[in-house]
This record gives C-alpha cells, structure tokens and sequence, in this order.
C-alpha cells in the first residue's frame, strides 16, 4: 500500500488537490478558481464541465510537484462544499450546478414557513428550510423549471460530482445528505415522509446510494488515470462535507470539541453523541460512524473581506504585502473604541433571512479604512458569535474553539474571534484542512488509521493560540448588543429594500 494520501477541495469558487503523507506533512498542493455565473439577481451557478477539468489540473499539478509515483498514493479522500445542488441527467451526464450562495428559493422559503413545512421536516432531518438547502432547490425547479426537473437523473453535491467523475459511481455519503436534511438522521437513511414534506415524494429515485464518510465509493478509472497521471484502480472514499473535512483537519474530533470555520460560509459546530439537543440549532449532520455534528452556519463570514478586498483593494500597491494583509494591517493599527462603526456580514442574506443586507453604521468623518476594516472583521465574528449563542442554548458546550478557513490565516483576526466569542482559539499548522480531513478519511477507508481521532491525531498540528483580552470583554459586548439591535430594526426596511417592483427610471429600454 502507498504511504500518501490525496486530499480534494472542491469549494464554492476554488478547487484543491494537496498530497500528505501519514503525519500530515504537506508534499504538494495546487488549486484552480472557477467562474460563477448569476443569470439573475440571487441565481449562483457554475458550469460543471469547468468543474471537472479545474479538478484534473490540479490533480496533476499537484502530482507533478509531489514527485512521487502515482502509485505511492494510497486512496484519496474529497471535500466539497455542502447543500446547493448537483445534478447529473438520467444518462449519467453533468445537468447543473447551483452554489450554496444562491437565494432563488428565499419566496418558497418563506411560503413554506407560513405553511409550517419546517415543524415537519425537523423532527426528522434536524433542519428547516432555507433557500439554498439542496430540497428546497429541488423543489423550486420543481416548480419553476419543469423542463429541467424532468431531466434530472441523480441529485447530489460537489464532491459527490468528484468522486463520480474519478470512479463513475454514482454514491453520496452521510455527512452531506444530512447536511442538507435529506436524511432521517437518526436512523441515517432516507426517508418518503421526510421528501413528503418537501412535496418531493415523487423523487426517491432521485437520490442515490448512500455510504459512509470512510467507505470506499470506488477506484480511479483507467480513462482518468491517462487526463489525471493517477494510477487507475487507486481507491476513493466517499468523502465528507466541507464543514466536517474542515472540523477534522484542523483536529476536532472528540466528542464536545468545537470547530469555527471563517470561510465563504460562517460555520460553527459542536461534535456530539446524539442527533439530539435541548433546542433547535440550523442543522446537524453525521461526523462519523456514530456520531454528529450540531451546526450554526450562514453565508456571512470570510466572503465578506474577499468582497472588500475585490471592489476597494486590489488596485491598490501594497509591495510584497497581499491585499488581505494589507487591509488586516490598517485595522490592527486602530485602537478599539466605543464609536467604532458597525457592520452586518449580510451580502448573501441572512441564515433565514434572503432580504437581509450588509451596511456599515455609525460612520464619522474621523473614521479611516482600517476603522471600516476593523468593523467588517468584527461584524463577521459578531455573526458567528449570534450563531455559537444559538448552539449553547440547546445545550451544547465547549470550552475553547478551533478555527480554520481564509480567516484564521489572519494574525489578527484569530484574536478578535477570542474576544468576540469569550474562549481561547486555536490555529491549526495546515492551512488546507478541508483536504486534510479528506485526506484523514481516506486514510481511514483503507485502514492506515483505526478511525477518525486516530487518524487526526497522527496528522493534524497546532500552530497558534489566542486567548482572549479580558479588558475588551465589556467593549465587544456593549458592541455585540447593538449589532443585534440595528440588525432587529433593520429587518422590516431590507424587506422594504428587496421588494420586487420596477422603477421608472426615465432612460429607454
């Protein structure tokens, strides 16, 4: 059997392909972005042939780097980001690709709410709908794309895409089907009364074989071998959601331990032993074989500072410095004060909330671009913090958290997350860790490690600690509670401010 692993990340925007061996070392990593398409306001798309060849390229760039033999890789292990939807056609051929940042379904979700859909699909699925969950995608097709819907052969993810293409199976896996409440959770399988509720009975057939994180999906295929130089009949696991790949890979992996992911998505979850909390949280999902992780997440976190840094930054010469840490560099060197401005992380919407929209508040003509970047930085961690609350309410506990994404590459931005959230945070040495995790599950189908801590233990290293500043801890707290108030006073204007109605503009069509 080889000694390395092949971890894949396949994100909202960028494809990954990082070779480890057993102790975690990174031998090679290469990454590609693929293009978005929005043919209308709130549709996110992408094209999945794009897809796939980014996903080959990288595959073997980063094989190419490595300077290994194909054959030197023991399985590989996929990541990919959860719930949107993708689809293959009854012929086994890509059909569409919708992003987890798409909003269409946000008026279902709301009729749905009124019709008191979520009070049925929560016991089951621990999840409501929310517009861009995979069921509520499926359903808005249903309705709104009859022609498309017709032709739909396979539902799945990102990842499950992947794994396809490698192996031909046509599989998906626990931690994403549960995700996306497509699963009893409890009993882990699917369930009629369950897409009863999504008024998609009629689309069983729809999903597909289910396996475990670990389980082996199926082995390269000659085909790739030849586009990818791996070596044909190299085996791959189902894979895990984004989330859970990222948790694992940054070493979370017993029970009550916490995982903050700062990335296109704010993610913030809690491993536990039974599907079941004291009180509602967003959603849960499988960990491993028999355990879960309770979930509090949103499209509000990292993207936030990637979009500032693409309109306002990008341009701008900052020597060797990136942009990013340019734009840290200005807020680090602002003084925390009580007239700070605020900022909503809303550009994708709100969790249950498609109308919601980000704005910076309180500004004064004293204020500098660190005090704006300062404010979106903490509006960010002010939104998970709203989220890790939530999950503490239905009796979830931790003492101190890791954090990984875009966010924790920051110095920064680590340490404002202590604050904000009240415990010491923790940076994991990979900055890769969704395919690390992969990479730990991969490890794991073939058995070089008896089961997920063991293989975490063996591979994952920490890299910093951040333990909060006890004397902001009034500061962020009187900030955090009029973050919440403007957010609450703001709810019925951006309903306003969304409202679909032409406006006479006097310019000819």
């Amino acid at each position: 059997m080889g000694e390395y692993l092949l971890g894949l990340d396949a994100g909202n925007t960028v494809i990954k392909a990082v070779i480890f061996d057993c102790a975690g070392r990174e031998l090679a990593h290469a990454g590609e972005e693929g293009h978005s398409r929005m043919p209308q306001p709130g549709h996110v798309e992408r094209d999945l042939g794009e897809l796939w060849a980014n996903a080959k390229r990288v595959i073997r760039a980063c094989l190419d780097k490595a300077g290994i033999a194909a054959g030197d890789i023991a399985a590989i292990g996929c990541a990919g980001h959860g719930n949107g939807f993708y689809a293959l056609d009854k012929d086994g051929e890509p059909l569409i690709g919708i992003q987890s940042l798409d909003t269409r379904a946000t008026g279902l979700v709301e009729e749905w709410a009124s019709a008191g859909v979520g009070e049925r699909t929560y016991p089951i699925a621990r999840q409501r709908p929310w517009p861009s969950q995979t069921p509520t995608l499926l359903a808005w097709l249903k309705r709104h794309r009859p022609d498309l819907f017709k032709r739909i052969g396979t539902v799945f993810f990102s990842k499950d895409f992947v794994v396809n293409r490698l192996t031909g199976a046509r599989v998906s896996e626990m931690s994403d089907m549960s995700g996306a409440g497509l699963l009893d959770l409890a009993a882990r399988r699917y369930d009629r009364a369950l897409m009863e509720a999504y008024g998609l009975g009629d689309c069983m057939d729809m999903l597909p074989p289910l396996i475990e994180s670990a389980d082996i999906a199926g082995r390269v295929t000659e085909d790739v071998a030849r586009e990818t130089g791996l070596a044909a009949g190299t085996p791959v696991v189902g894979g895990l959601f984004d989330v859970v790949a990222s948790a694992l890979g940054s070493g979370v992996s017993r029970t009550g331990s916490a995982s903050v992911i700062a990335g296109t998505w704010s993610i913030n979850q809690v491993i536990i032993d039974k599907p079941d909390l004291n009180g509602p949280v967003f959603m849960s999902s499988t960990f491993d074989r028999s355990r879960y992780m309770a979930m509090e997440n949103s499209a509000t976190s990292a993207a936030n500072l990637e979009w500032l840094v693409r309109e306002f930054f990008e341009g701008d010469h900052h020597g060797e410095v990136s942009p990013f840490d340019a734009c840290c560099a200005l807020a680090a060197a602002v003084e925390p004060a009580a007239d700070d401005p605020l900022y909503h992380p809303y550009l994708y919407g709100a969790q249950q909330d498609g109308h919601a929209r980000a704005g910076f508040y309180g500004m004064a003509g004293w204020h500098t671009k660190g005090h704006l970047v300062r404010a979106l930085l903490e509006g960010v961690a002010f939104g998970h913090r709203q989220h890790v609350e939530t999950i503490r309410k239905a009796g979830a506990t931790f003492e101190e958290a890791v954090l990984s994404g875009g966010g924790s590459r920051s110095r920064l931005w680590p340490q404002i997350f202590a604050d904000v959230l009240g415990v010491p945070v923790s940076v994991a040495v990979s900055r890769e860790t969704g395919a690390l995790g992969a990479a730990i599950a991969a490890g794991t189908g073939v058995g070089l490690f008896a089961d997920f801590t063991e293989g975490a233990d063996a591979m994952v290293k920490v890299d910093r600690h951040y333990k909060p500043n006890g004397a902001l801890a009034a500061h962020y707290n009187r900030r955090y509670a009029l973050y919440t108030d403007i957010a609450e006073a703001m709810t019925p204007l951006w309903r306003r401010l969304t409202a679909s109605e032409k406006v006479a503009t006097g310019v000819a069509a």
